[in-house]
């Protein structure tokens, strides 16, 4: 149930708080903390347990998936060129998947109990918490609950030729884009290809929200109209 006017305390686990926030909610999940302390998420250890992952947890987990599945398409003798290209096409594929889970599944607007609360877990917390850096990548158990149906999806719809290498090249720019992720928030770029999506990134927390959705690169959201508008100041 909604309560009105709730104020959500942050000495206390926020999970079952932020429900009651109402239509509250996108105003008060979009006002950042700026803080290197993570919040707590769940009174219970195990699952606070589980919000919490280390940045170099995800190539240590995903890359041996990644070769796994190179390694079946070099099995079947299928041509190194044909390798690279399907490696290459699944990177490009997981730059669209980025963008559209970024603006259309982690930036739904919700005002309900249950809708809050989902969207905090998925995202919110992130948008909340920007400098929390054990919340910065995907935990992996989530993210398997998402790369299985994917990895069935891409076997239905693709020749089995290329399929298993594909879905690593899917996987492969998912780590690419996990660890990028790190690096925009906790690294110090001074120039370079590094400074720019920094600024790009830090300006969608900071100053407009709902544009600026592509964290590996702006080239979806040149494609799709959502470049945020240019400022002097692009980033705090």
């Amino acid at each position: 149930m909604v309560t009105k006017n709730f104020i959500v305390d942050l000495n206390k686990p926020l999970v079952s708080q932020v429900g009651h926030l109402g239509e509250a909610y996108e105003e008060w999940v979009h006002q950042p903390i700026v803080s290197k302390e993570g919040p707590r998420l769940f009174e219970n250890d195990i699952l606070e347990f589980f919000t919490r992952t280390v940045w170099w947890a995800i190539p240590i987990i995903w890359l041996p998936v990644v070769c796994w599945f190179v390694s079946k398409d070099v099995e079947m003798g299928v041509p190194s060129t044909q390798i690279a290209a399907s490696l290459v096409g699944g990177i490009f594929f997981w730059t669209l998947l980025e963008y559209c889970f970024h603006r259309f599944l982690f930036h739904i607007k919700t005002n309900g109990y249950w809708g809050n609360t989902l969207h905090y877990l998925l995202h919110g917390c992130h948008h909340k918490h920007p400098m929390d850096g054990l919340r910065l990548v995907f935990p992996p158990a989530g993210a398997t609950c998402i790369v299985v149906p994917l990895w069935y999806l891409i076997k239905l719809t693709t020749p089995s030729s290329i399929a298993p290498t594909f879905f690593g090249g899917v996987l492969l720019g998912y780590i690419m884009y996990d660890c990028t992720h790190y690096y925009v928030h906790h690294g110090k770029p001074n120039k370079g290809v590094s400074s720019n999506l920094k600024r790009f990134h830090m300006n969608h927390h900071f100053r407009i929200h709902d544009k600026g959705f592509g964290i590996t690169s702006s080239f979806w959201d040149i494609v799709f109209g959502t470049l945020p508008p240019k400022s002097g100041k692009e980033s705090m």
